[in-house]
């Protein structure tokens, strides 16, 4: 064989394996394989969605230059507003009446005018108040109303107001200014000067109304570790009521178990060696309880989910729709995220599903500890949503979205990327069958559903908040709780308020509760509320006269008022409870929503305690009511520093009035006690702290609408389950070639704190 030759055969050779390789990296794959979907368009909203938006930080600013210049007293900017100044403190969206977005949105109605509620804090006048306008119409404003006395009844007293920022930076320089009358004894206690150590706050401020002392816990500050789980065993009481700071006055002080009028007194009993001191080293950033550095270098990557033709959803503006489900949603900068017009198949079955409050009650033997009940509300759910971190928080490939919000500042602010959305595989089936007997087959569908999530960093707590919609027409509301508990000095029987979780550290036990508005609207507004449960009936046996059986039998019953609607914590309530439609399906039965919770919640606060009607919606696992205009909140920011004279008591909705084919809402509540545990140091994880509530439908179909999902599967014994076009798991191989494009990490929540 000549060189020419070897020569021609090494070529062909080479080009057949060429072709080869060629053949096998595109097998399977179909040039539009991993090309983006363009989805089919069902979105007909038009802009109507609109209505319920959050307002633009241009908006925002129109409404801060409007009263500025349109009120006649001199505005100071929150950040730096002393008690005695005027400022605005807060601006977000006034959602119009329902019945005028109805009109608009189901009527062909003109669209409501577009308005802001202003909340401004009046400390420079006679009379202190607060005071609540709306402002509009946007985005050029024009007209100023003010609906406090509308709202409320009457003024709110200054008192109430929640503590800004700027309140808490000169009670701290007020702190600090007094721990310099006791130096020996904090370099003794705390190896401290005490400008290193941290502040936190409690709440309420006080006994009744019109106070304003708040005790403060003192624990040391280690750089990138949660100070919480570092007590000092020093805690004080701070009077700050009155609108100059310099009569703020420093009224108490505790020391592992003993109390003192000014921390004078407590160093000189300290000098006269009168104090029991326990003294703690200032620990090591490497030593910290509270670290959560990493302690192992990375492993190999974990799952990853991804879409690979792109997200199967489409988000725009402020909707989302996916495979039927159209939702609008938001962010209350106090409250915290709201959804309004959900439909599903193009029929609004929610009109609003909002979160109302959180609260954390605790308990102690230290005084900050006992008297501590954070309504999160007044320290701003939706304002502290911070920034989520891409692949942990949500997944990699979910959508990000900035929420805006304008408080205790003139000037917007932006939570970039702090709402997500995203589809999620749970790795379950919704539904499926293999049967083994007569035909043999297999049907399932995988069970994928679309996330709307925010979370919320409320001091130590962190809140991940889920609203979930299902192929089958369910809608699914979770909360889950992380972060980092909160702690006492450990001292005394201090075990009988908690488990000690480090050397001076008692985990205060505690209580969660969490109270969400749901104004349910099936199919339309006039709905009437029915309970199903089971009973036995013993009955004759039809075929053995001579016998007896215990039949279960299903006992039917419509609750005609409000009392009858309204079920306290820890009393029976029937196992099906549903929003009925005077209208039936074709079976005869009414179309309806079955509200269905999930929660572990004890008892919120004895009714005889003074401050338990702020919170009186924590009395019930669930209560409806006749949808009012003029209720539509259970609580208010206002309640958190007058809790004795509530702004708005819940209890005073259920006024027992007929709920039969009227509007109504469900009012829910969830949670859990929580004690804490050696396994919640560095901090507490989600598993088994979540609660939450499912809305399902009832007899609202005719079947499970997921029956007509595209993403079905379907093969019998006599198919080819290896085929794409028979089996669409079948042609995952291929699709799974479609590597995503993953944006570069990046993270900027530090940056707007």
């Amino acid at each position: 064989m000549n060189v020419k030759t070897v020569l021609i055969l090494l070529i062909l050779a080479l080009a057949t394996i060429f072709a080869l390789v060629c053949v096998l990296l595109t097998r399977g794959r179909a040039p539009s394989t991993c090309q983006h979907q363009t989805l089919a368009q069902e979105d007909t909203d038009d802009g109507q969605s609109l209505v319920f938006a959050d307002l633009t930080p241009e908006e925002m600013a129109q409404v801060v230059r409007y009263l500025q210049g349109h009120l006649g007293v001199r505005l100071v900017d929150a950040s730096r507003a002393k008690p005695s100044d005027n400022c605005i403190a807060s601006v977000d969206v006034q959602v119009p009446a329902k019945a005028e977005v109805l009109r608009f949105l189901d009527g062909g109605g003109a669209r409501p005018a577009r308005e802001a509620l202003a909340v401004l804090y009046f400390g420079d006048q006679p009379d202190p108040n607060v005071t609540e306008y709306v402002v509009g119409p946007l985005p050029t404003p024009v007209y100023h109303r003010d609906v406090t006395v509308q709202k409320y009844g009457g003024k709110v007293p200054y008192h109430r107001r929640p503590v800004t920022g700027k309140e808490y930076m000169d009670i701290n320089a007020l702190i600090h200014q007094e721990l310099r009358k006791a130096p020996r004894f904090l370099a003794a206690c705390c190896e401290s000067d005490g400008t290193d150590l941290a502040i936190l706050t409690t709440a309420p401020r006080g006994f009744k109304s019109g106070d304003r002392v708040t005790w403060f816990v003192l624990f040391h500050d280690v750089a990138g570790a949660g100070y919480y789980l570092s007590p000092v065993g020093l805690e004080v009481l701070v009077e700050h009521r009155d609108l100059h700071v310099s009569r703020w006055r420093l009224r108490q002080v505790f020391y592992n178990g003993q109390y003192f009028a000014s921390t004078g007194d407590l160093e000189d009993a300290f000098v006269a060696n009168l104090l029991e001191v326990v003294r703690i080293k200032k620990p090591q950033a490497e030593e910290v309880l509270g670290s959560m550095r990493p302690r192992h270098p990375p492993s190999s990557p974990g799952p990853l989910q991804y879409e690979p033709q792109g997200p199967r959803y489409s988000v725009r503006g402020n909707r989302v729709t996916f495979q039927g489900w159209s939702i609008a949603f938001g962010m209350n900068p106090n409250s915290g995220p709201r959804l309004f017009d959900i439909r599903y198949r193009g029929e609004r079955i929610v009109y609003e599903l909002s979160l109302q409050e959180a609260l954390a009650l605790y308990g102690s033997n230290c005084p900050g500890g006992m008297s501590t009940r954070y309504l999160d509300g007044s320290f701003g759910i939706g304002r502290f949503a911070y920034e989520l971190v891409r692949g942990l928080d949500c997944p990699y490939t979910a959508t990000y979205m900035d929420r805006h919000y304008l408080a205790e500042s003139d000037t917007p602010k932006t939570n970039q990327n702090s709402l997500c959305i995203f589809e999620h595989d749970a790795a379950l089936p919704l539904r499926r069958h293999f049967s083994d007997s007569q035909s043999l087959y297999y049907g399932g569908l995988r069970k994928n559903t679309l996330v709307i999530r925010a979370i919320s960093t409320l001091i130590n707590y962190d809140y991940v908040w889920d609203f979930m919609f299902h192929g089958s027409g369910d809608v699914e509301v979770r909360v889950h709780a992380t972060g980092y508990i909160s702690s006492s000095f450990l001292h005394g029987r201090g075990t009988d308020y908690g488990n000690r979780v480090g050397p001076h550290t008692l985990g205060t036990m505690h209580i969660h509760h969490i109270h969400y508005k749901v104004d349910l609207d099936v199919d339309g507004q006039l709905n009437s509320l029915e309970t199903q449960d089971m009973g036995y009936e013993l009955v004759k046996d039809p075929w053995s006269m001579q016998n007896t059986i215990e039949r279960p039998y299903l006992r039917r019953e419509r609750l005609e008022r409000e009392d009858e609607a309204a079920f306290p914590l820890n009393t029976p309530m029937p196992r099906y409870l549903s929003f009925a439609s005077p209208k039936t399906n074709k079976w005869g039965h009414q179309r309806s929503y079955r509200i269905q919770v999930t929660s572990f919640a004890g008892e919120h606060l004895p009714t005889s305690n003074p401050m338990e009607r702020s919170i009186s919606w924590g009395r019930y696992q669930l209560a409806v009511t006749r949808r009012k205009e003029e209720e539509p909140t259970s609580t208010s920011i206002y309640n958190q520093n007058d809790p004795w004279t509530p702004t708005v008591a819940f209890a005073d909705f259920i006024d027992n009035e007929t709920i039969t084919n009227e509007d109504l809402v469900a009012w829910i509540s969830v949670g859990f006690l929580h004690v804490p545990r050696a396994e919640d140091v560095p901090n507490t994880v989600t598993v088994g702290n979540d609660v939450g509530f499912f809305l399902r439908p009832y007899n609202y179909f005719n079947e499970d609408p997921s029956a007509d999902s595209p993403d079905s599967v379907y093969f019998s014994s006599e198919q080819d389950a290896g085929v794409c076009g028979v089996n669409p798991l079948a042609c995952l191989p291929p699709a799974a070639a479609c590597a995503p494009h993953l944006p570069p990490f990046r993270y900027g929540g530090f940056f707007n704190l």
